[in-house]
Order: C-alpha cells, then sequence, then structure tokens
C-alpha cells in the first residue's frame, strides 16, 4: 500500500528511456536508500510567438514529435511567449540545435530535465514522496511517483576513502573507514562514535584492502591477492556498508580517477553505485586534469573543494598542512616531502606499517569533515538552494533555482547569458586613506551590506523590468534603474534567509548560518556576471554604487561629531578619536555614533524615498594602536592594508589586513619579522636591537628554516613563455630531477612548489644544491616589513643596519 515517506536528496539524473524520459531521483530515507523513477516528463525551453511560423518551417523536416502551446508569458522585452515540449531529450537537443543555427530565439533551453522537475516543485533537498514499491537488492524502487518537498534531514552513511600506489599508478591498498554522520542527531554518531585517551576515534569501521600474503598485523587488514582481486574486493565493501557519501583528499581527481583506470586496464567496470550500477568517469570541458565521478546513488565529496567552498583560506591546502593546522597532528610518516619513496618501500618491506599509514590518512580526513562540520554545511546548503552536496561554487546555480519558479509564476520567461560576457559593474567603494600611526581607531561596520541595499531599495531582476514600465512609481537606482516598489523577489527572499539566519546564530548552527551568510552574500556576485541568466550592469551598479554613497554619507556625518574618517573599505568605516580614552569610554562612543547613523539613515530614506530602512551600522572593534600605511615607494596612503592592536583587560590581540603576516607568498621569516616588530612599535617600545639581531640570525643562517617560499602554479607549467617567476623556475628544475631518477613529474599540471632563493637563483626545496641568497632574503622580506612601519617612528631600516652589508 502507498504511504507518504520523506527522504534527502544524494543524486539526480535524467535519461531518455525508448519512447520518453525518466528522471531517477536516488534518496536516502528512514528506511533505507530509495530510487525514484520519474517518467514522461516533457523537456521544454520558450520561443517568441511572433516566430511560430520561422520555427515550424525549420522544425518540420526533421522533427515531428513537439508540442507547440501559446502561455501566458513573456519575455522581460515584454514579447508574448510561448512554449516547445518535447517527448524526450534526443528531440529537445535536436530541436534546439536546429533553432539556434537558424537564429530563432531559444529561452531557457540550458536547464537540465531533472533540475526544471525540481526547481519548479520548489524541491531543494528534502522530498516527501509517495509511489509504487518494488524491493530491489540493497534498495526499493519507487514508481508513479508523487513528489513535494518537505525539510527531512537524514543521518548519513560516510566513508573515508584513500588509496595507496606506486609511481606507475599500481595499486596498493584501499584504506576505508567510516560511520553514521550525526547530521541528523546534532553531531553524535549513532554507532556511539567518541575518542579513546589516544584521541583516536572507535567504534567506527575501518578496514585496508592491502595486496599481499597475510602476514602478522592488526585484524582490520584483509590481505588480497592481486591488483584485479583487490577492486572487486572494494565493489563488495561498498555494497556491504552501503555508504551514503564518501569523502577523502582529492578524492575526485585521483584516487577514483585512478581506480577507475585500473579497472578498465583488467577489462571491467567498477560497480560502485547503488543498484549495481557503475562508477563513471566524465573529464572536465574546462581542464583536462580535472574531471567528475558519477556513483548513482552516492555522493563522492573531495575535503579540499568542500573546506573551498564553505570559504576556508589555508596556505596550502595539502592533507598534512590541514591536519596540521585543524588536528594538531599529521600523516604517519618519517619524511612527509619524500612520503613515495617510503610507500614504495614499506610495500615491499613492510606492508603493515603502509597499512596504518594509508588507514590514517583515511581518518584525518574524517577528523577534519568532523572538526569543520564541513558536512553539515553542504547538507544545508542543499537545503536552502537545491545545490547538489558535491558541487564547488554553483552561486549562479544556487540563485536560478530560487529566483526562477518565482519568476515563471509572476508571468515571465528568463533572459539568456549576455552574449557579450556582460559589462564590468564598478567595485565596492575604497576611500584614499590618511596614512599614520594612530592612537584608538573605531571601526563601524554595515551588517551585511550589500543584501541590506538589494532589501531596502528593492534590487531585483524583475523589479529593474517592471520600474521600468512605470516609472513614476519606482524608486530610483543607478545607470537608468528603476526599481518597482512591490513586484520583486529578492528583497523577500533576503528577509527570509535573514530571519533563518539569526535563528541559526542563536543556537549557534555555525554551519546553516555560515552556508546562508555565503548564499545572501553571493547575490550581488551573481547579478554582476556575465555568467548568470539575470545579469544586467544597472542591478549590480545600483548596489555598489549606492554603497558609495552610502560609505560617503556615514563619513560625512561622523566627521560633523568632531572625529576624522581615516579610512572607509566597502562596508566599513575607521574613525579616528581626538583623545586618549579608555577601552569603556571608546565602546561608548562607537556605540553611540552607529546609533546615530541608523536613526539618521532611517530618517532620510523615509523622507527621500517613503522606504523602510533595513541598513544597520554596528560598532565593530577599538583599536588602541593602528597603523595605516603608505604604498610602497609613496606618500600615499595604501588600501585594503592595515594593521592594528586591540587591547582588553585580560588579553591583547594583533589584526593584519592585506600584509605579509597574512600573505601565503612571503616566508615565515617575514611573518615572524612582522608579528614582532609591530607589537614592538605598538608597545611604544624601541625596535633597534630587535631589527639588528634578525638580519644578523638571518646572514648567519640561523633563519634557515624559515626562508622557505610556497607558492602555488596557476597555470600549466609549459603555459609560463614570457614571464618565468621564481616558482616556476623552482618547479621546471623540481621536475627535470624528478624525471632523472624516474619519478612522476609533479608539476606539470598545476600545483604548489616550496622553493628558496640561493646564490645561482630559485632551486626546489627538495633538491635545494647551492647556498642561500641571505642578501636576497634581507632586501626581500625583512626591508619592506620595516620600512612599511619603521619611518613613523622616525626610523629606516637603512639607519639601523650596518651599511657594510652591502645592500644599498
Amino acid at each position: 500500500m502507498n504511504h507518504l515517506q520523506q527522504g534527502f536528496l544524494l543524486t539526480r539524473h535524467s535519461r531518455d528511456n525508448r519512447d520518453h524520459t525518466e528522471i531517477i531521483l536516488w534518496l536516502s530515507t528512514p528506511t533505507g536508500p530509495a530510487k525514484l523513477v520519474i517518467d514522461k516528463q516533457q523537456p521544454v525551453f520558450f520561443v517568441l510567438q511572433s516566430q511560430q511560423a520561422n520555427i515550424e518551417q525549420v522544425l518540420s523536416p526533421h522533427l515531428n514529435n513537439y508540442q507547440y502551446k501559446a502561455l501566458g508569458l513573456k519575455s522581460f522585452s515584454q514579447q508574448a511567449m510561448a512554449a516547445l515540449y518535447f517527448d524526450s531529450m534526443h528531440a529537445f537537443y535536436n530541436a534546439r540545435e536546429l533553432l539556434q543555427a537558424a537564429h530563432i530565439t531559444v529561452l531557457e533551453s540550458d536547464l537540465r530535465l531533472q533540475e526544471r522537475f525540481l526547481m519548479e516543485r520548489f524541491i531543494y533537498a528534502g522530498v516527501e514522496f509517495v509511489g509504487t514499491p518494488r524491493p530491489r537488492a540493497g534498495h526499493t524502487e519507487y514508481t508513479q511517483v508523487q513528489v513535494r518537498p518537505c525539510d527531512y534531514l537524514p543521518d548519513l552513511m560516510v566513508l573515508s576513502l584513500d588509496i595507496e600506489c606506486s609511481m606507475k599508478g599500481e595499486l596498493y591498498s584501499i584504506g576505508l573507514y567510516g560511520g553514521k554522520s550525526g547530521t541528523k542527531n546534532g553531531g553524535k554518531n549513532e554507532s556511539g562514535s567518541k575518542e579513546n585517551n589516544d584521541g583516536e576515534n572507535t567504534n567506527l569501521y575501518q578496514q585496508v584492502l592491502m595486496i599481499g600474503e597475510p602476514q602478522p598485523g592488526p585484524e582490520w587488514i584483509s590481505w588480497i591477492a592481486d591488483e584485479k582481486a583487490l577492486l572487486q574486493a572494494l565493489e563488495h565493501v561498498f555494497n556491504q556498508l552501503d555508504p551514503d557519501i564518501i569523502i577523502g583528499w582529492n578524492v575526485v581527481n585521483f584516487d577514483f580517477r585512478l581506480l577507475i583506470q585500473r579497472a578498465e586496464l583488467h577489462g571491467f567496470k567498477l560497480k560502485l553505485g547503488r543498484g549495481g550500477s557503475f562508477a563513471h568517469w566524465r573529464d572536465s570541458r574546462r581542464d583536462t586534469n580535472q574531471g567528475f565521478v558519477g556513483l548513482p546513488g552516492r555522493v563522492v565529496v573531495d575535503g579540499i573543494d568542500a573546506l573551498k567552498t564553505a570559504t576556508y583560506s589555508f596556505p596550502s591546502f595539502s592533507l598534512e598542512n590541514i591536519a596540521q593546522t585543524l588536528l594538531g597532528r599529521g600523516k604517519k610518516t618519517d619524511d612527509v616531502n619524500h612520503r613515495l619513496d617510503e610507500i614504495m618501500a614499506d610495500f615491499a618491506h613492510n606492508k603493515p606499517k603502509l597499512a596504518a599509514y594509508n588507514l590514517e590518512d583515511c581518518v584525518l580526513v574524517w577528523d577534519i569533515f568532523k572538526q569543520t562540520k564541513v558536512l553539515d554545511f553542504l547538507l544545508f546548503r542543499s537545503q536552502l538552494t537545491g545545490l547538489e552536496i558535491d558541487r564547488s561554487g554553483g552561486s549562479v546555480a544556487a540563485f536560478t533555482n530560487l529566483y526562477l519558479p518565482r519568476l515563471h509564476r509572476a508571468g515571465y520567461v528568463a533572459p539568456n547569458l549576455p552574449t557579450d560576457g556582460g559589462l564590468a559593474s564598478p567595485g565596492g567603494y575604497v576611500m584614499n586613506s590618511r596614512p599614520g600611526l594612530y592612537n584608538h581607531v573605531l571601526v563601524l561596520d554595515y551588517k551585511s551590506l550589500y543584501p541590506s541595499i538589494i532589501r531596502t531599495f528593492k534590487i531585483d531582476p524583475m523589479g529593474l523590468i517592471e520600474g521600468l514600465q512605470h516609472p513614476e512609481q519606482a524608486i530610483p537606482g543607478f545607470k537608468g534603474a528603476q526599481f518597482s516598489r512591490e513586484q520583486h523577489f529578492l528583497p523577500k527572499i533576503i528577509t527570509e534567509l535573514w530571519a533563518q539566519r539569526d535563528q541559526a546564530k542563536a543556537h549557534n548552527d555555525k554551519p546553516r548560518s555560515q552556508a546562508i551568510k555565503i548564499l545572501m552574500n553571493s547575490f550581488y556576485g551573481v547579478l554582476g556576471s556575465g555568467g548568470c541568466r539575470f545579469y544586467d550592469t544597472r542591478l549590480a551598479s545600483s548596489i555598489t554604487l549606492r554603497g558609495h554613497e552610502i560609505m560617503q554619507q556615514t563619513a560625512k556625518w561622523v566627521e560633523e561629531q568632531g572625529y576624522q574618517v581615516i579610512y572607509g573599505d566597502t562596508d566599513s568605516t575607521f574613525v579616528l578619536l581626538n583623545s586618549d580614552c579608555s577601552n569603556e569610554e571608546a565602546e561608548d562612543i562607537g556605540q553611540t555614533l552607529a546609533t546615530q547613523i541608523n536613526q539618521r539613515w532611517q530618517q532620510k530614506l523615509t523622507n527621500e524615498f517613503d522606504l523602510e530602512c533595513f541598513l544597520e551600522m554596528e560598532f565593530e572593534t577599538h583599536f588602541n594602536r593602528f597603523l595605516m600605511p603608505t604604498i610602497r615607494g609613496s606618500e600615499v596612503g595604501s588600501k585594503k592594508r592595515y594593521a592594528g592592536l586591540i587591547k582588553t583587560d585580560t588579553d591583547e590581540k594583533l589584526i593584519f589586513k592585506g600584509l605579509e603576516t597574512v600573505r601565503t607568498d612571503w616566508t615565515e621569516l617575514s611573518k615572524e619579522f612582522q608579528t614582532e616588530l609591530y607589537q614592538c612599535v605598538f608597545d611604544g617600545r624601541d625596535p633597534s636591537e630587535y631589527v639588528r639581531r634578525i638580519v644578523n640570525e638571518t646572514k648567519s643562517g640561523q633563519r634557515d628554516h624559515q626562508l622557505v617560499y610556497r607558492k602555488r602554479l596557476r597555470r600549466t607549467l609549459s603555459h609560463y613563455v614570457k614571464n618565468v617567476p621564481p616558482h616556476v623556475r623552482a618547479a621546471r628544475l623540481a621536475d627535470e630531477h624528478n624525471k632523472k631518477n624516474n619519478r612522476p613529474l609533479q608539476y606539470q599540471h598545476k600545483g604548489s612548489i616550496s622553493y628558496v632563493i640561493t646564490v645561482h637563483g630559485p632551486e626546489p626545496i627538495a633538491y635545494q644544491q647551492n647556498p642561500l641568497d641571505y642578501d636576497h632574503y634581507i632586501e626581500k622580506q625583512l626591508l619592506p616589513v620595516a620600512d612599511g612601519i619603521l619611518p613613523f617612528i622616525g626610523m629606516t631600516f637603512e639607519q639601523l643596519v650596518d651599511q657594510q652589508m652591502g645592500l644599498f
């Protein structure tokens, strides 16, 4: 008997099945995996009614299995629209190609069938459904399905996977570790997972499939005869454990790519999806070294992409660096820089040690996901936007999912992407700074300024079209924009998201709060992106230029109160207090200024625009000491670069913005030097002795361990032709050595390189042969840092350092 059930969407795809379409939705449900089969959904795109005769002339010689239907919808240019419905996706794509070749306007033809099906029903992640069930091996299949949205959140089975192999890609072992995600019940594993006194997780599944003859070792090692048997054993584990999510580090473009390749070498396809389906690989159109893995019914989440999507930032996204940074521990190896040699040696002579190393990589990834709650973030993002769990980026798709169904119900069809890629819109406001070393600077910050502007001034794609139709009643924007006071969606979407975020913050739900924040802040970028169908330079400009106006007006109001504004940046205003004061007095001034400015905006917007004000300024920070530096080699104040010292009764904290300390391409020496030097100056101590000591220690080799540069190769190595920077020269040198030693070439296709500057130029740290060039480090790493602050206390680096060094 059919009854209402709930599930969480894992994967979705569509296909032609004989003479009709079929949408496949895989869900995680309380009773196990469910496969929903939804058939006979018609792909559709939109055309101008005025082109009906031309359309029939183009399509009739080739197609007859489509339906033309005039609709009560119109384009953004107010033209009447019709829909073309097709019985198959093959016919849909064929018709689209024919019409585009004939230069006939086709709208919304880029939406996939399954995406349109879900978004038009406002289904994002939770699905409530009824259907006719059929028991299958490991899951239940449902046909004659009806669906609607719900808020169901599952407790998923998560498996961390890592492989070890030779430099030629020959598999040695596969590590597996995992259990229930704990998402549904507040982060506690259903399996009772906890940490023992050694910091290790217990009561979770752990296994290493290892090629080799059985030998003494932990019971979690399973000995496998050969590589083909290893891959078949992996299939068996997937079938038995039935994971919903597979996590790992570079798990898509390394582990799964290699697993699929090795299976092909043995003449078979890996059955790693649900229902006995095959794993399939698709190369990226943009980057031949990137691709996508598909496992029907399962989701593969790469830890690097997941952390970047959640806006984490690290100097290096290597597993070793992230683990050391977040967990305080790293890989089980004596030499991280030469671990491939160690892996090959251990496979030959100490397989239990290699198994422990393999398993620990799985555990590190599991614990990083647990520490950051990044899987919770991805699940909540799916609930908010309809994006796939494993989707990286996707801000344009998220906006489309939220906006397009509402637009259709208001009688409009969305436009296509701009043919010229879109015009650049003005950036955020940045005022000219007043350089100096100051006492007592306040930072006043607008809370979510751009979403607040959208909400207050009713900035919206459809609102722009409606406002231009009735400008006498509209809200003026910039570059000729007019926005309807009543006909819009985006302000309401932001209002709802804002309330959800306040609720998430009240419950200390950081993953949900972060997901909402990223989504709200993405709206401006989406509207200003030529990659979005709703792009219009009047939309983005009406946000940023209104921001300029708000920041300039704010500075005027602050200075009317007798204070000096020394800098402003996008949504922050830096206010210099004119006298010495305590933290309490400074905070009172900051709170008073914020309250006054909020009141002024409420009054101004009511009087001038008859609008409710959602702008909200907050007092954010009191810097006891603050440095606004100059541009190097100039007396002009810099932008987006400053440092400050915050003091409380119990603690003090140095803040750096845009300076060397927070730059990933500066050495550890420069970062330590800047931190200590600024602390010294902010404390009012004489820095002379410290500067001389660091220079002497650098020259004598005591700081060699801090002189390593690490920089990312953002292009394929061969693409650097005219300008060859030091890190590229070091990478080429490293791969020359790798080639001589019959090792894999590491740097041909992007990546990061660690190198030093020697007396003979840049050399990779792994193959350094010449002495370090200490004069380079003093001139390029210490001098710029020192000259950023010393002139403000009447000193220069040149004066403090021995003139005989030959630097000047």
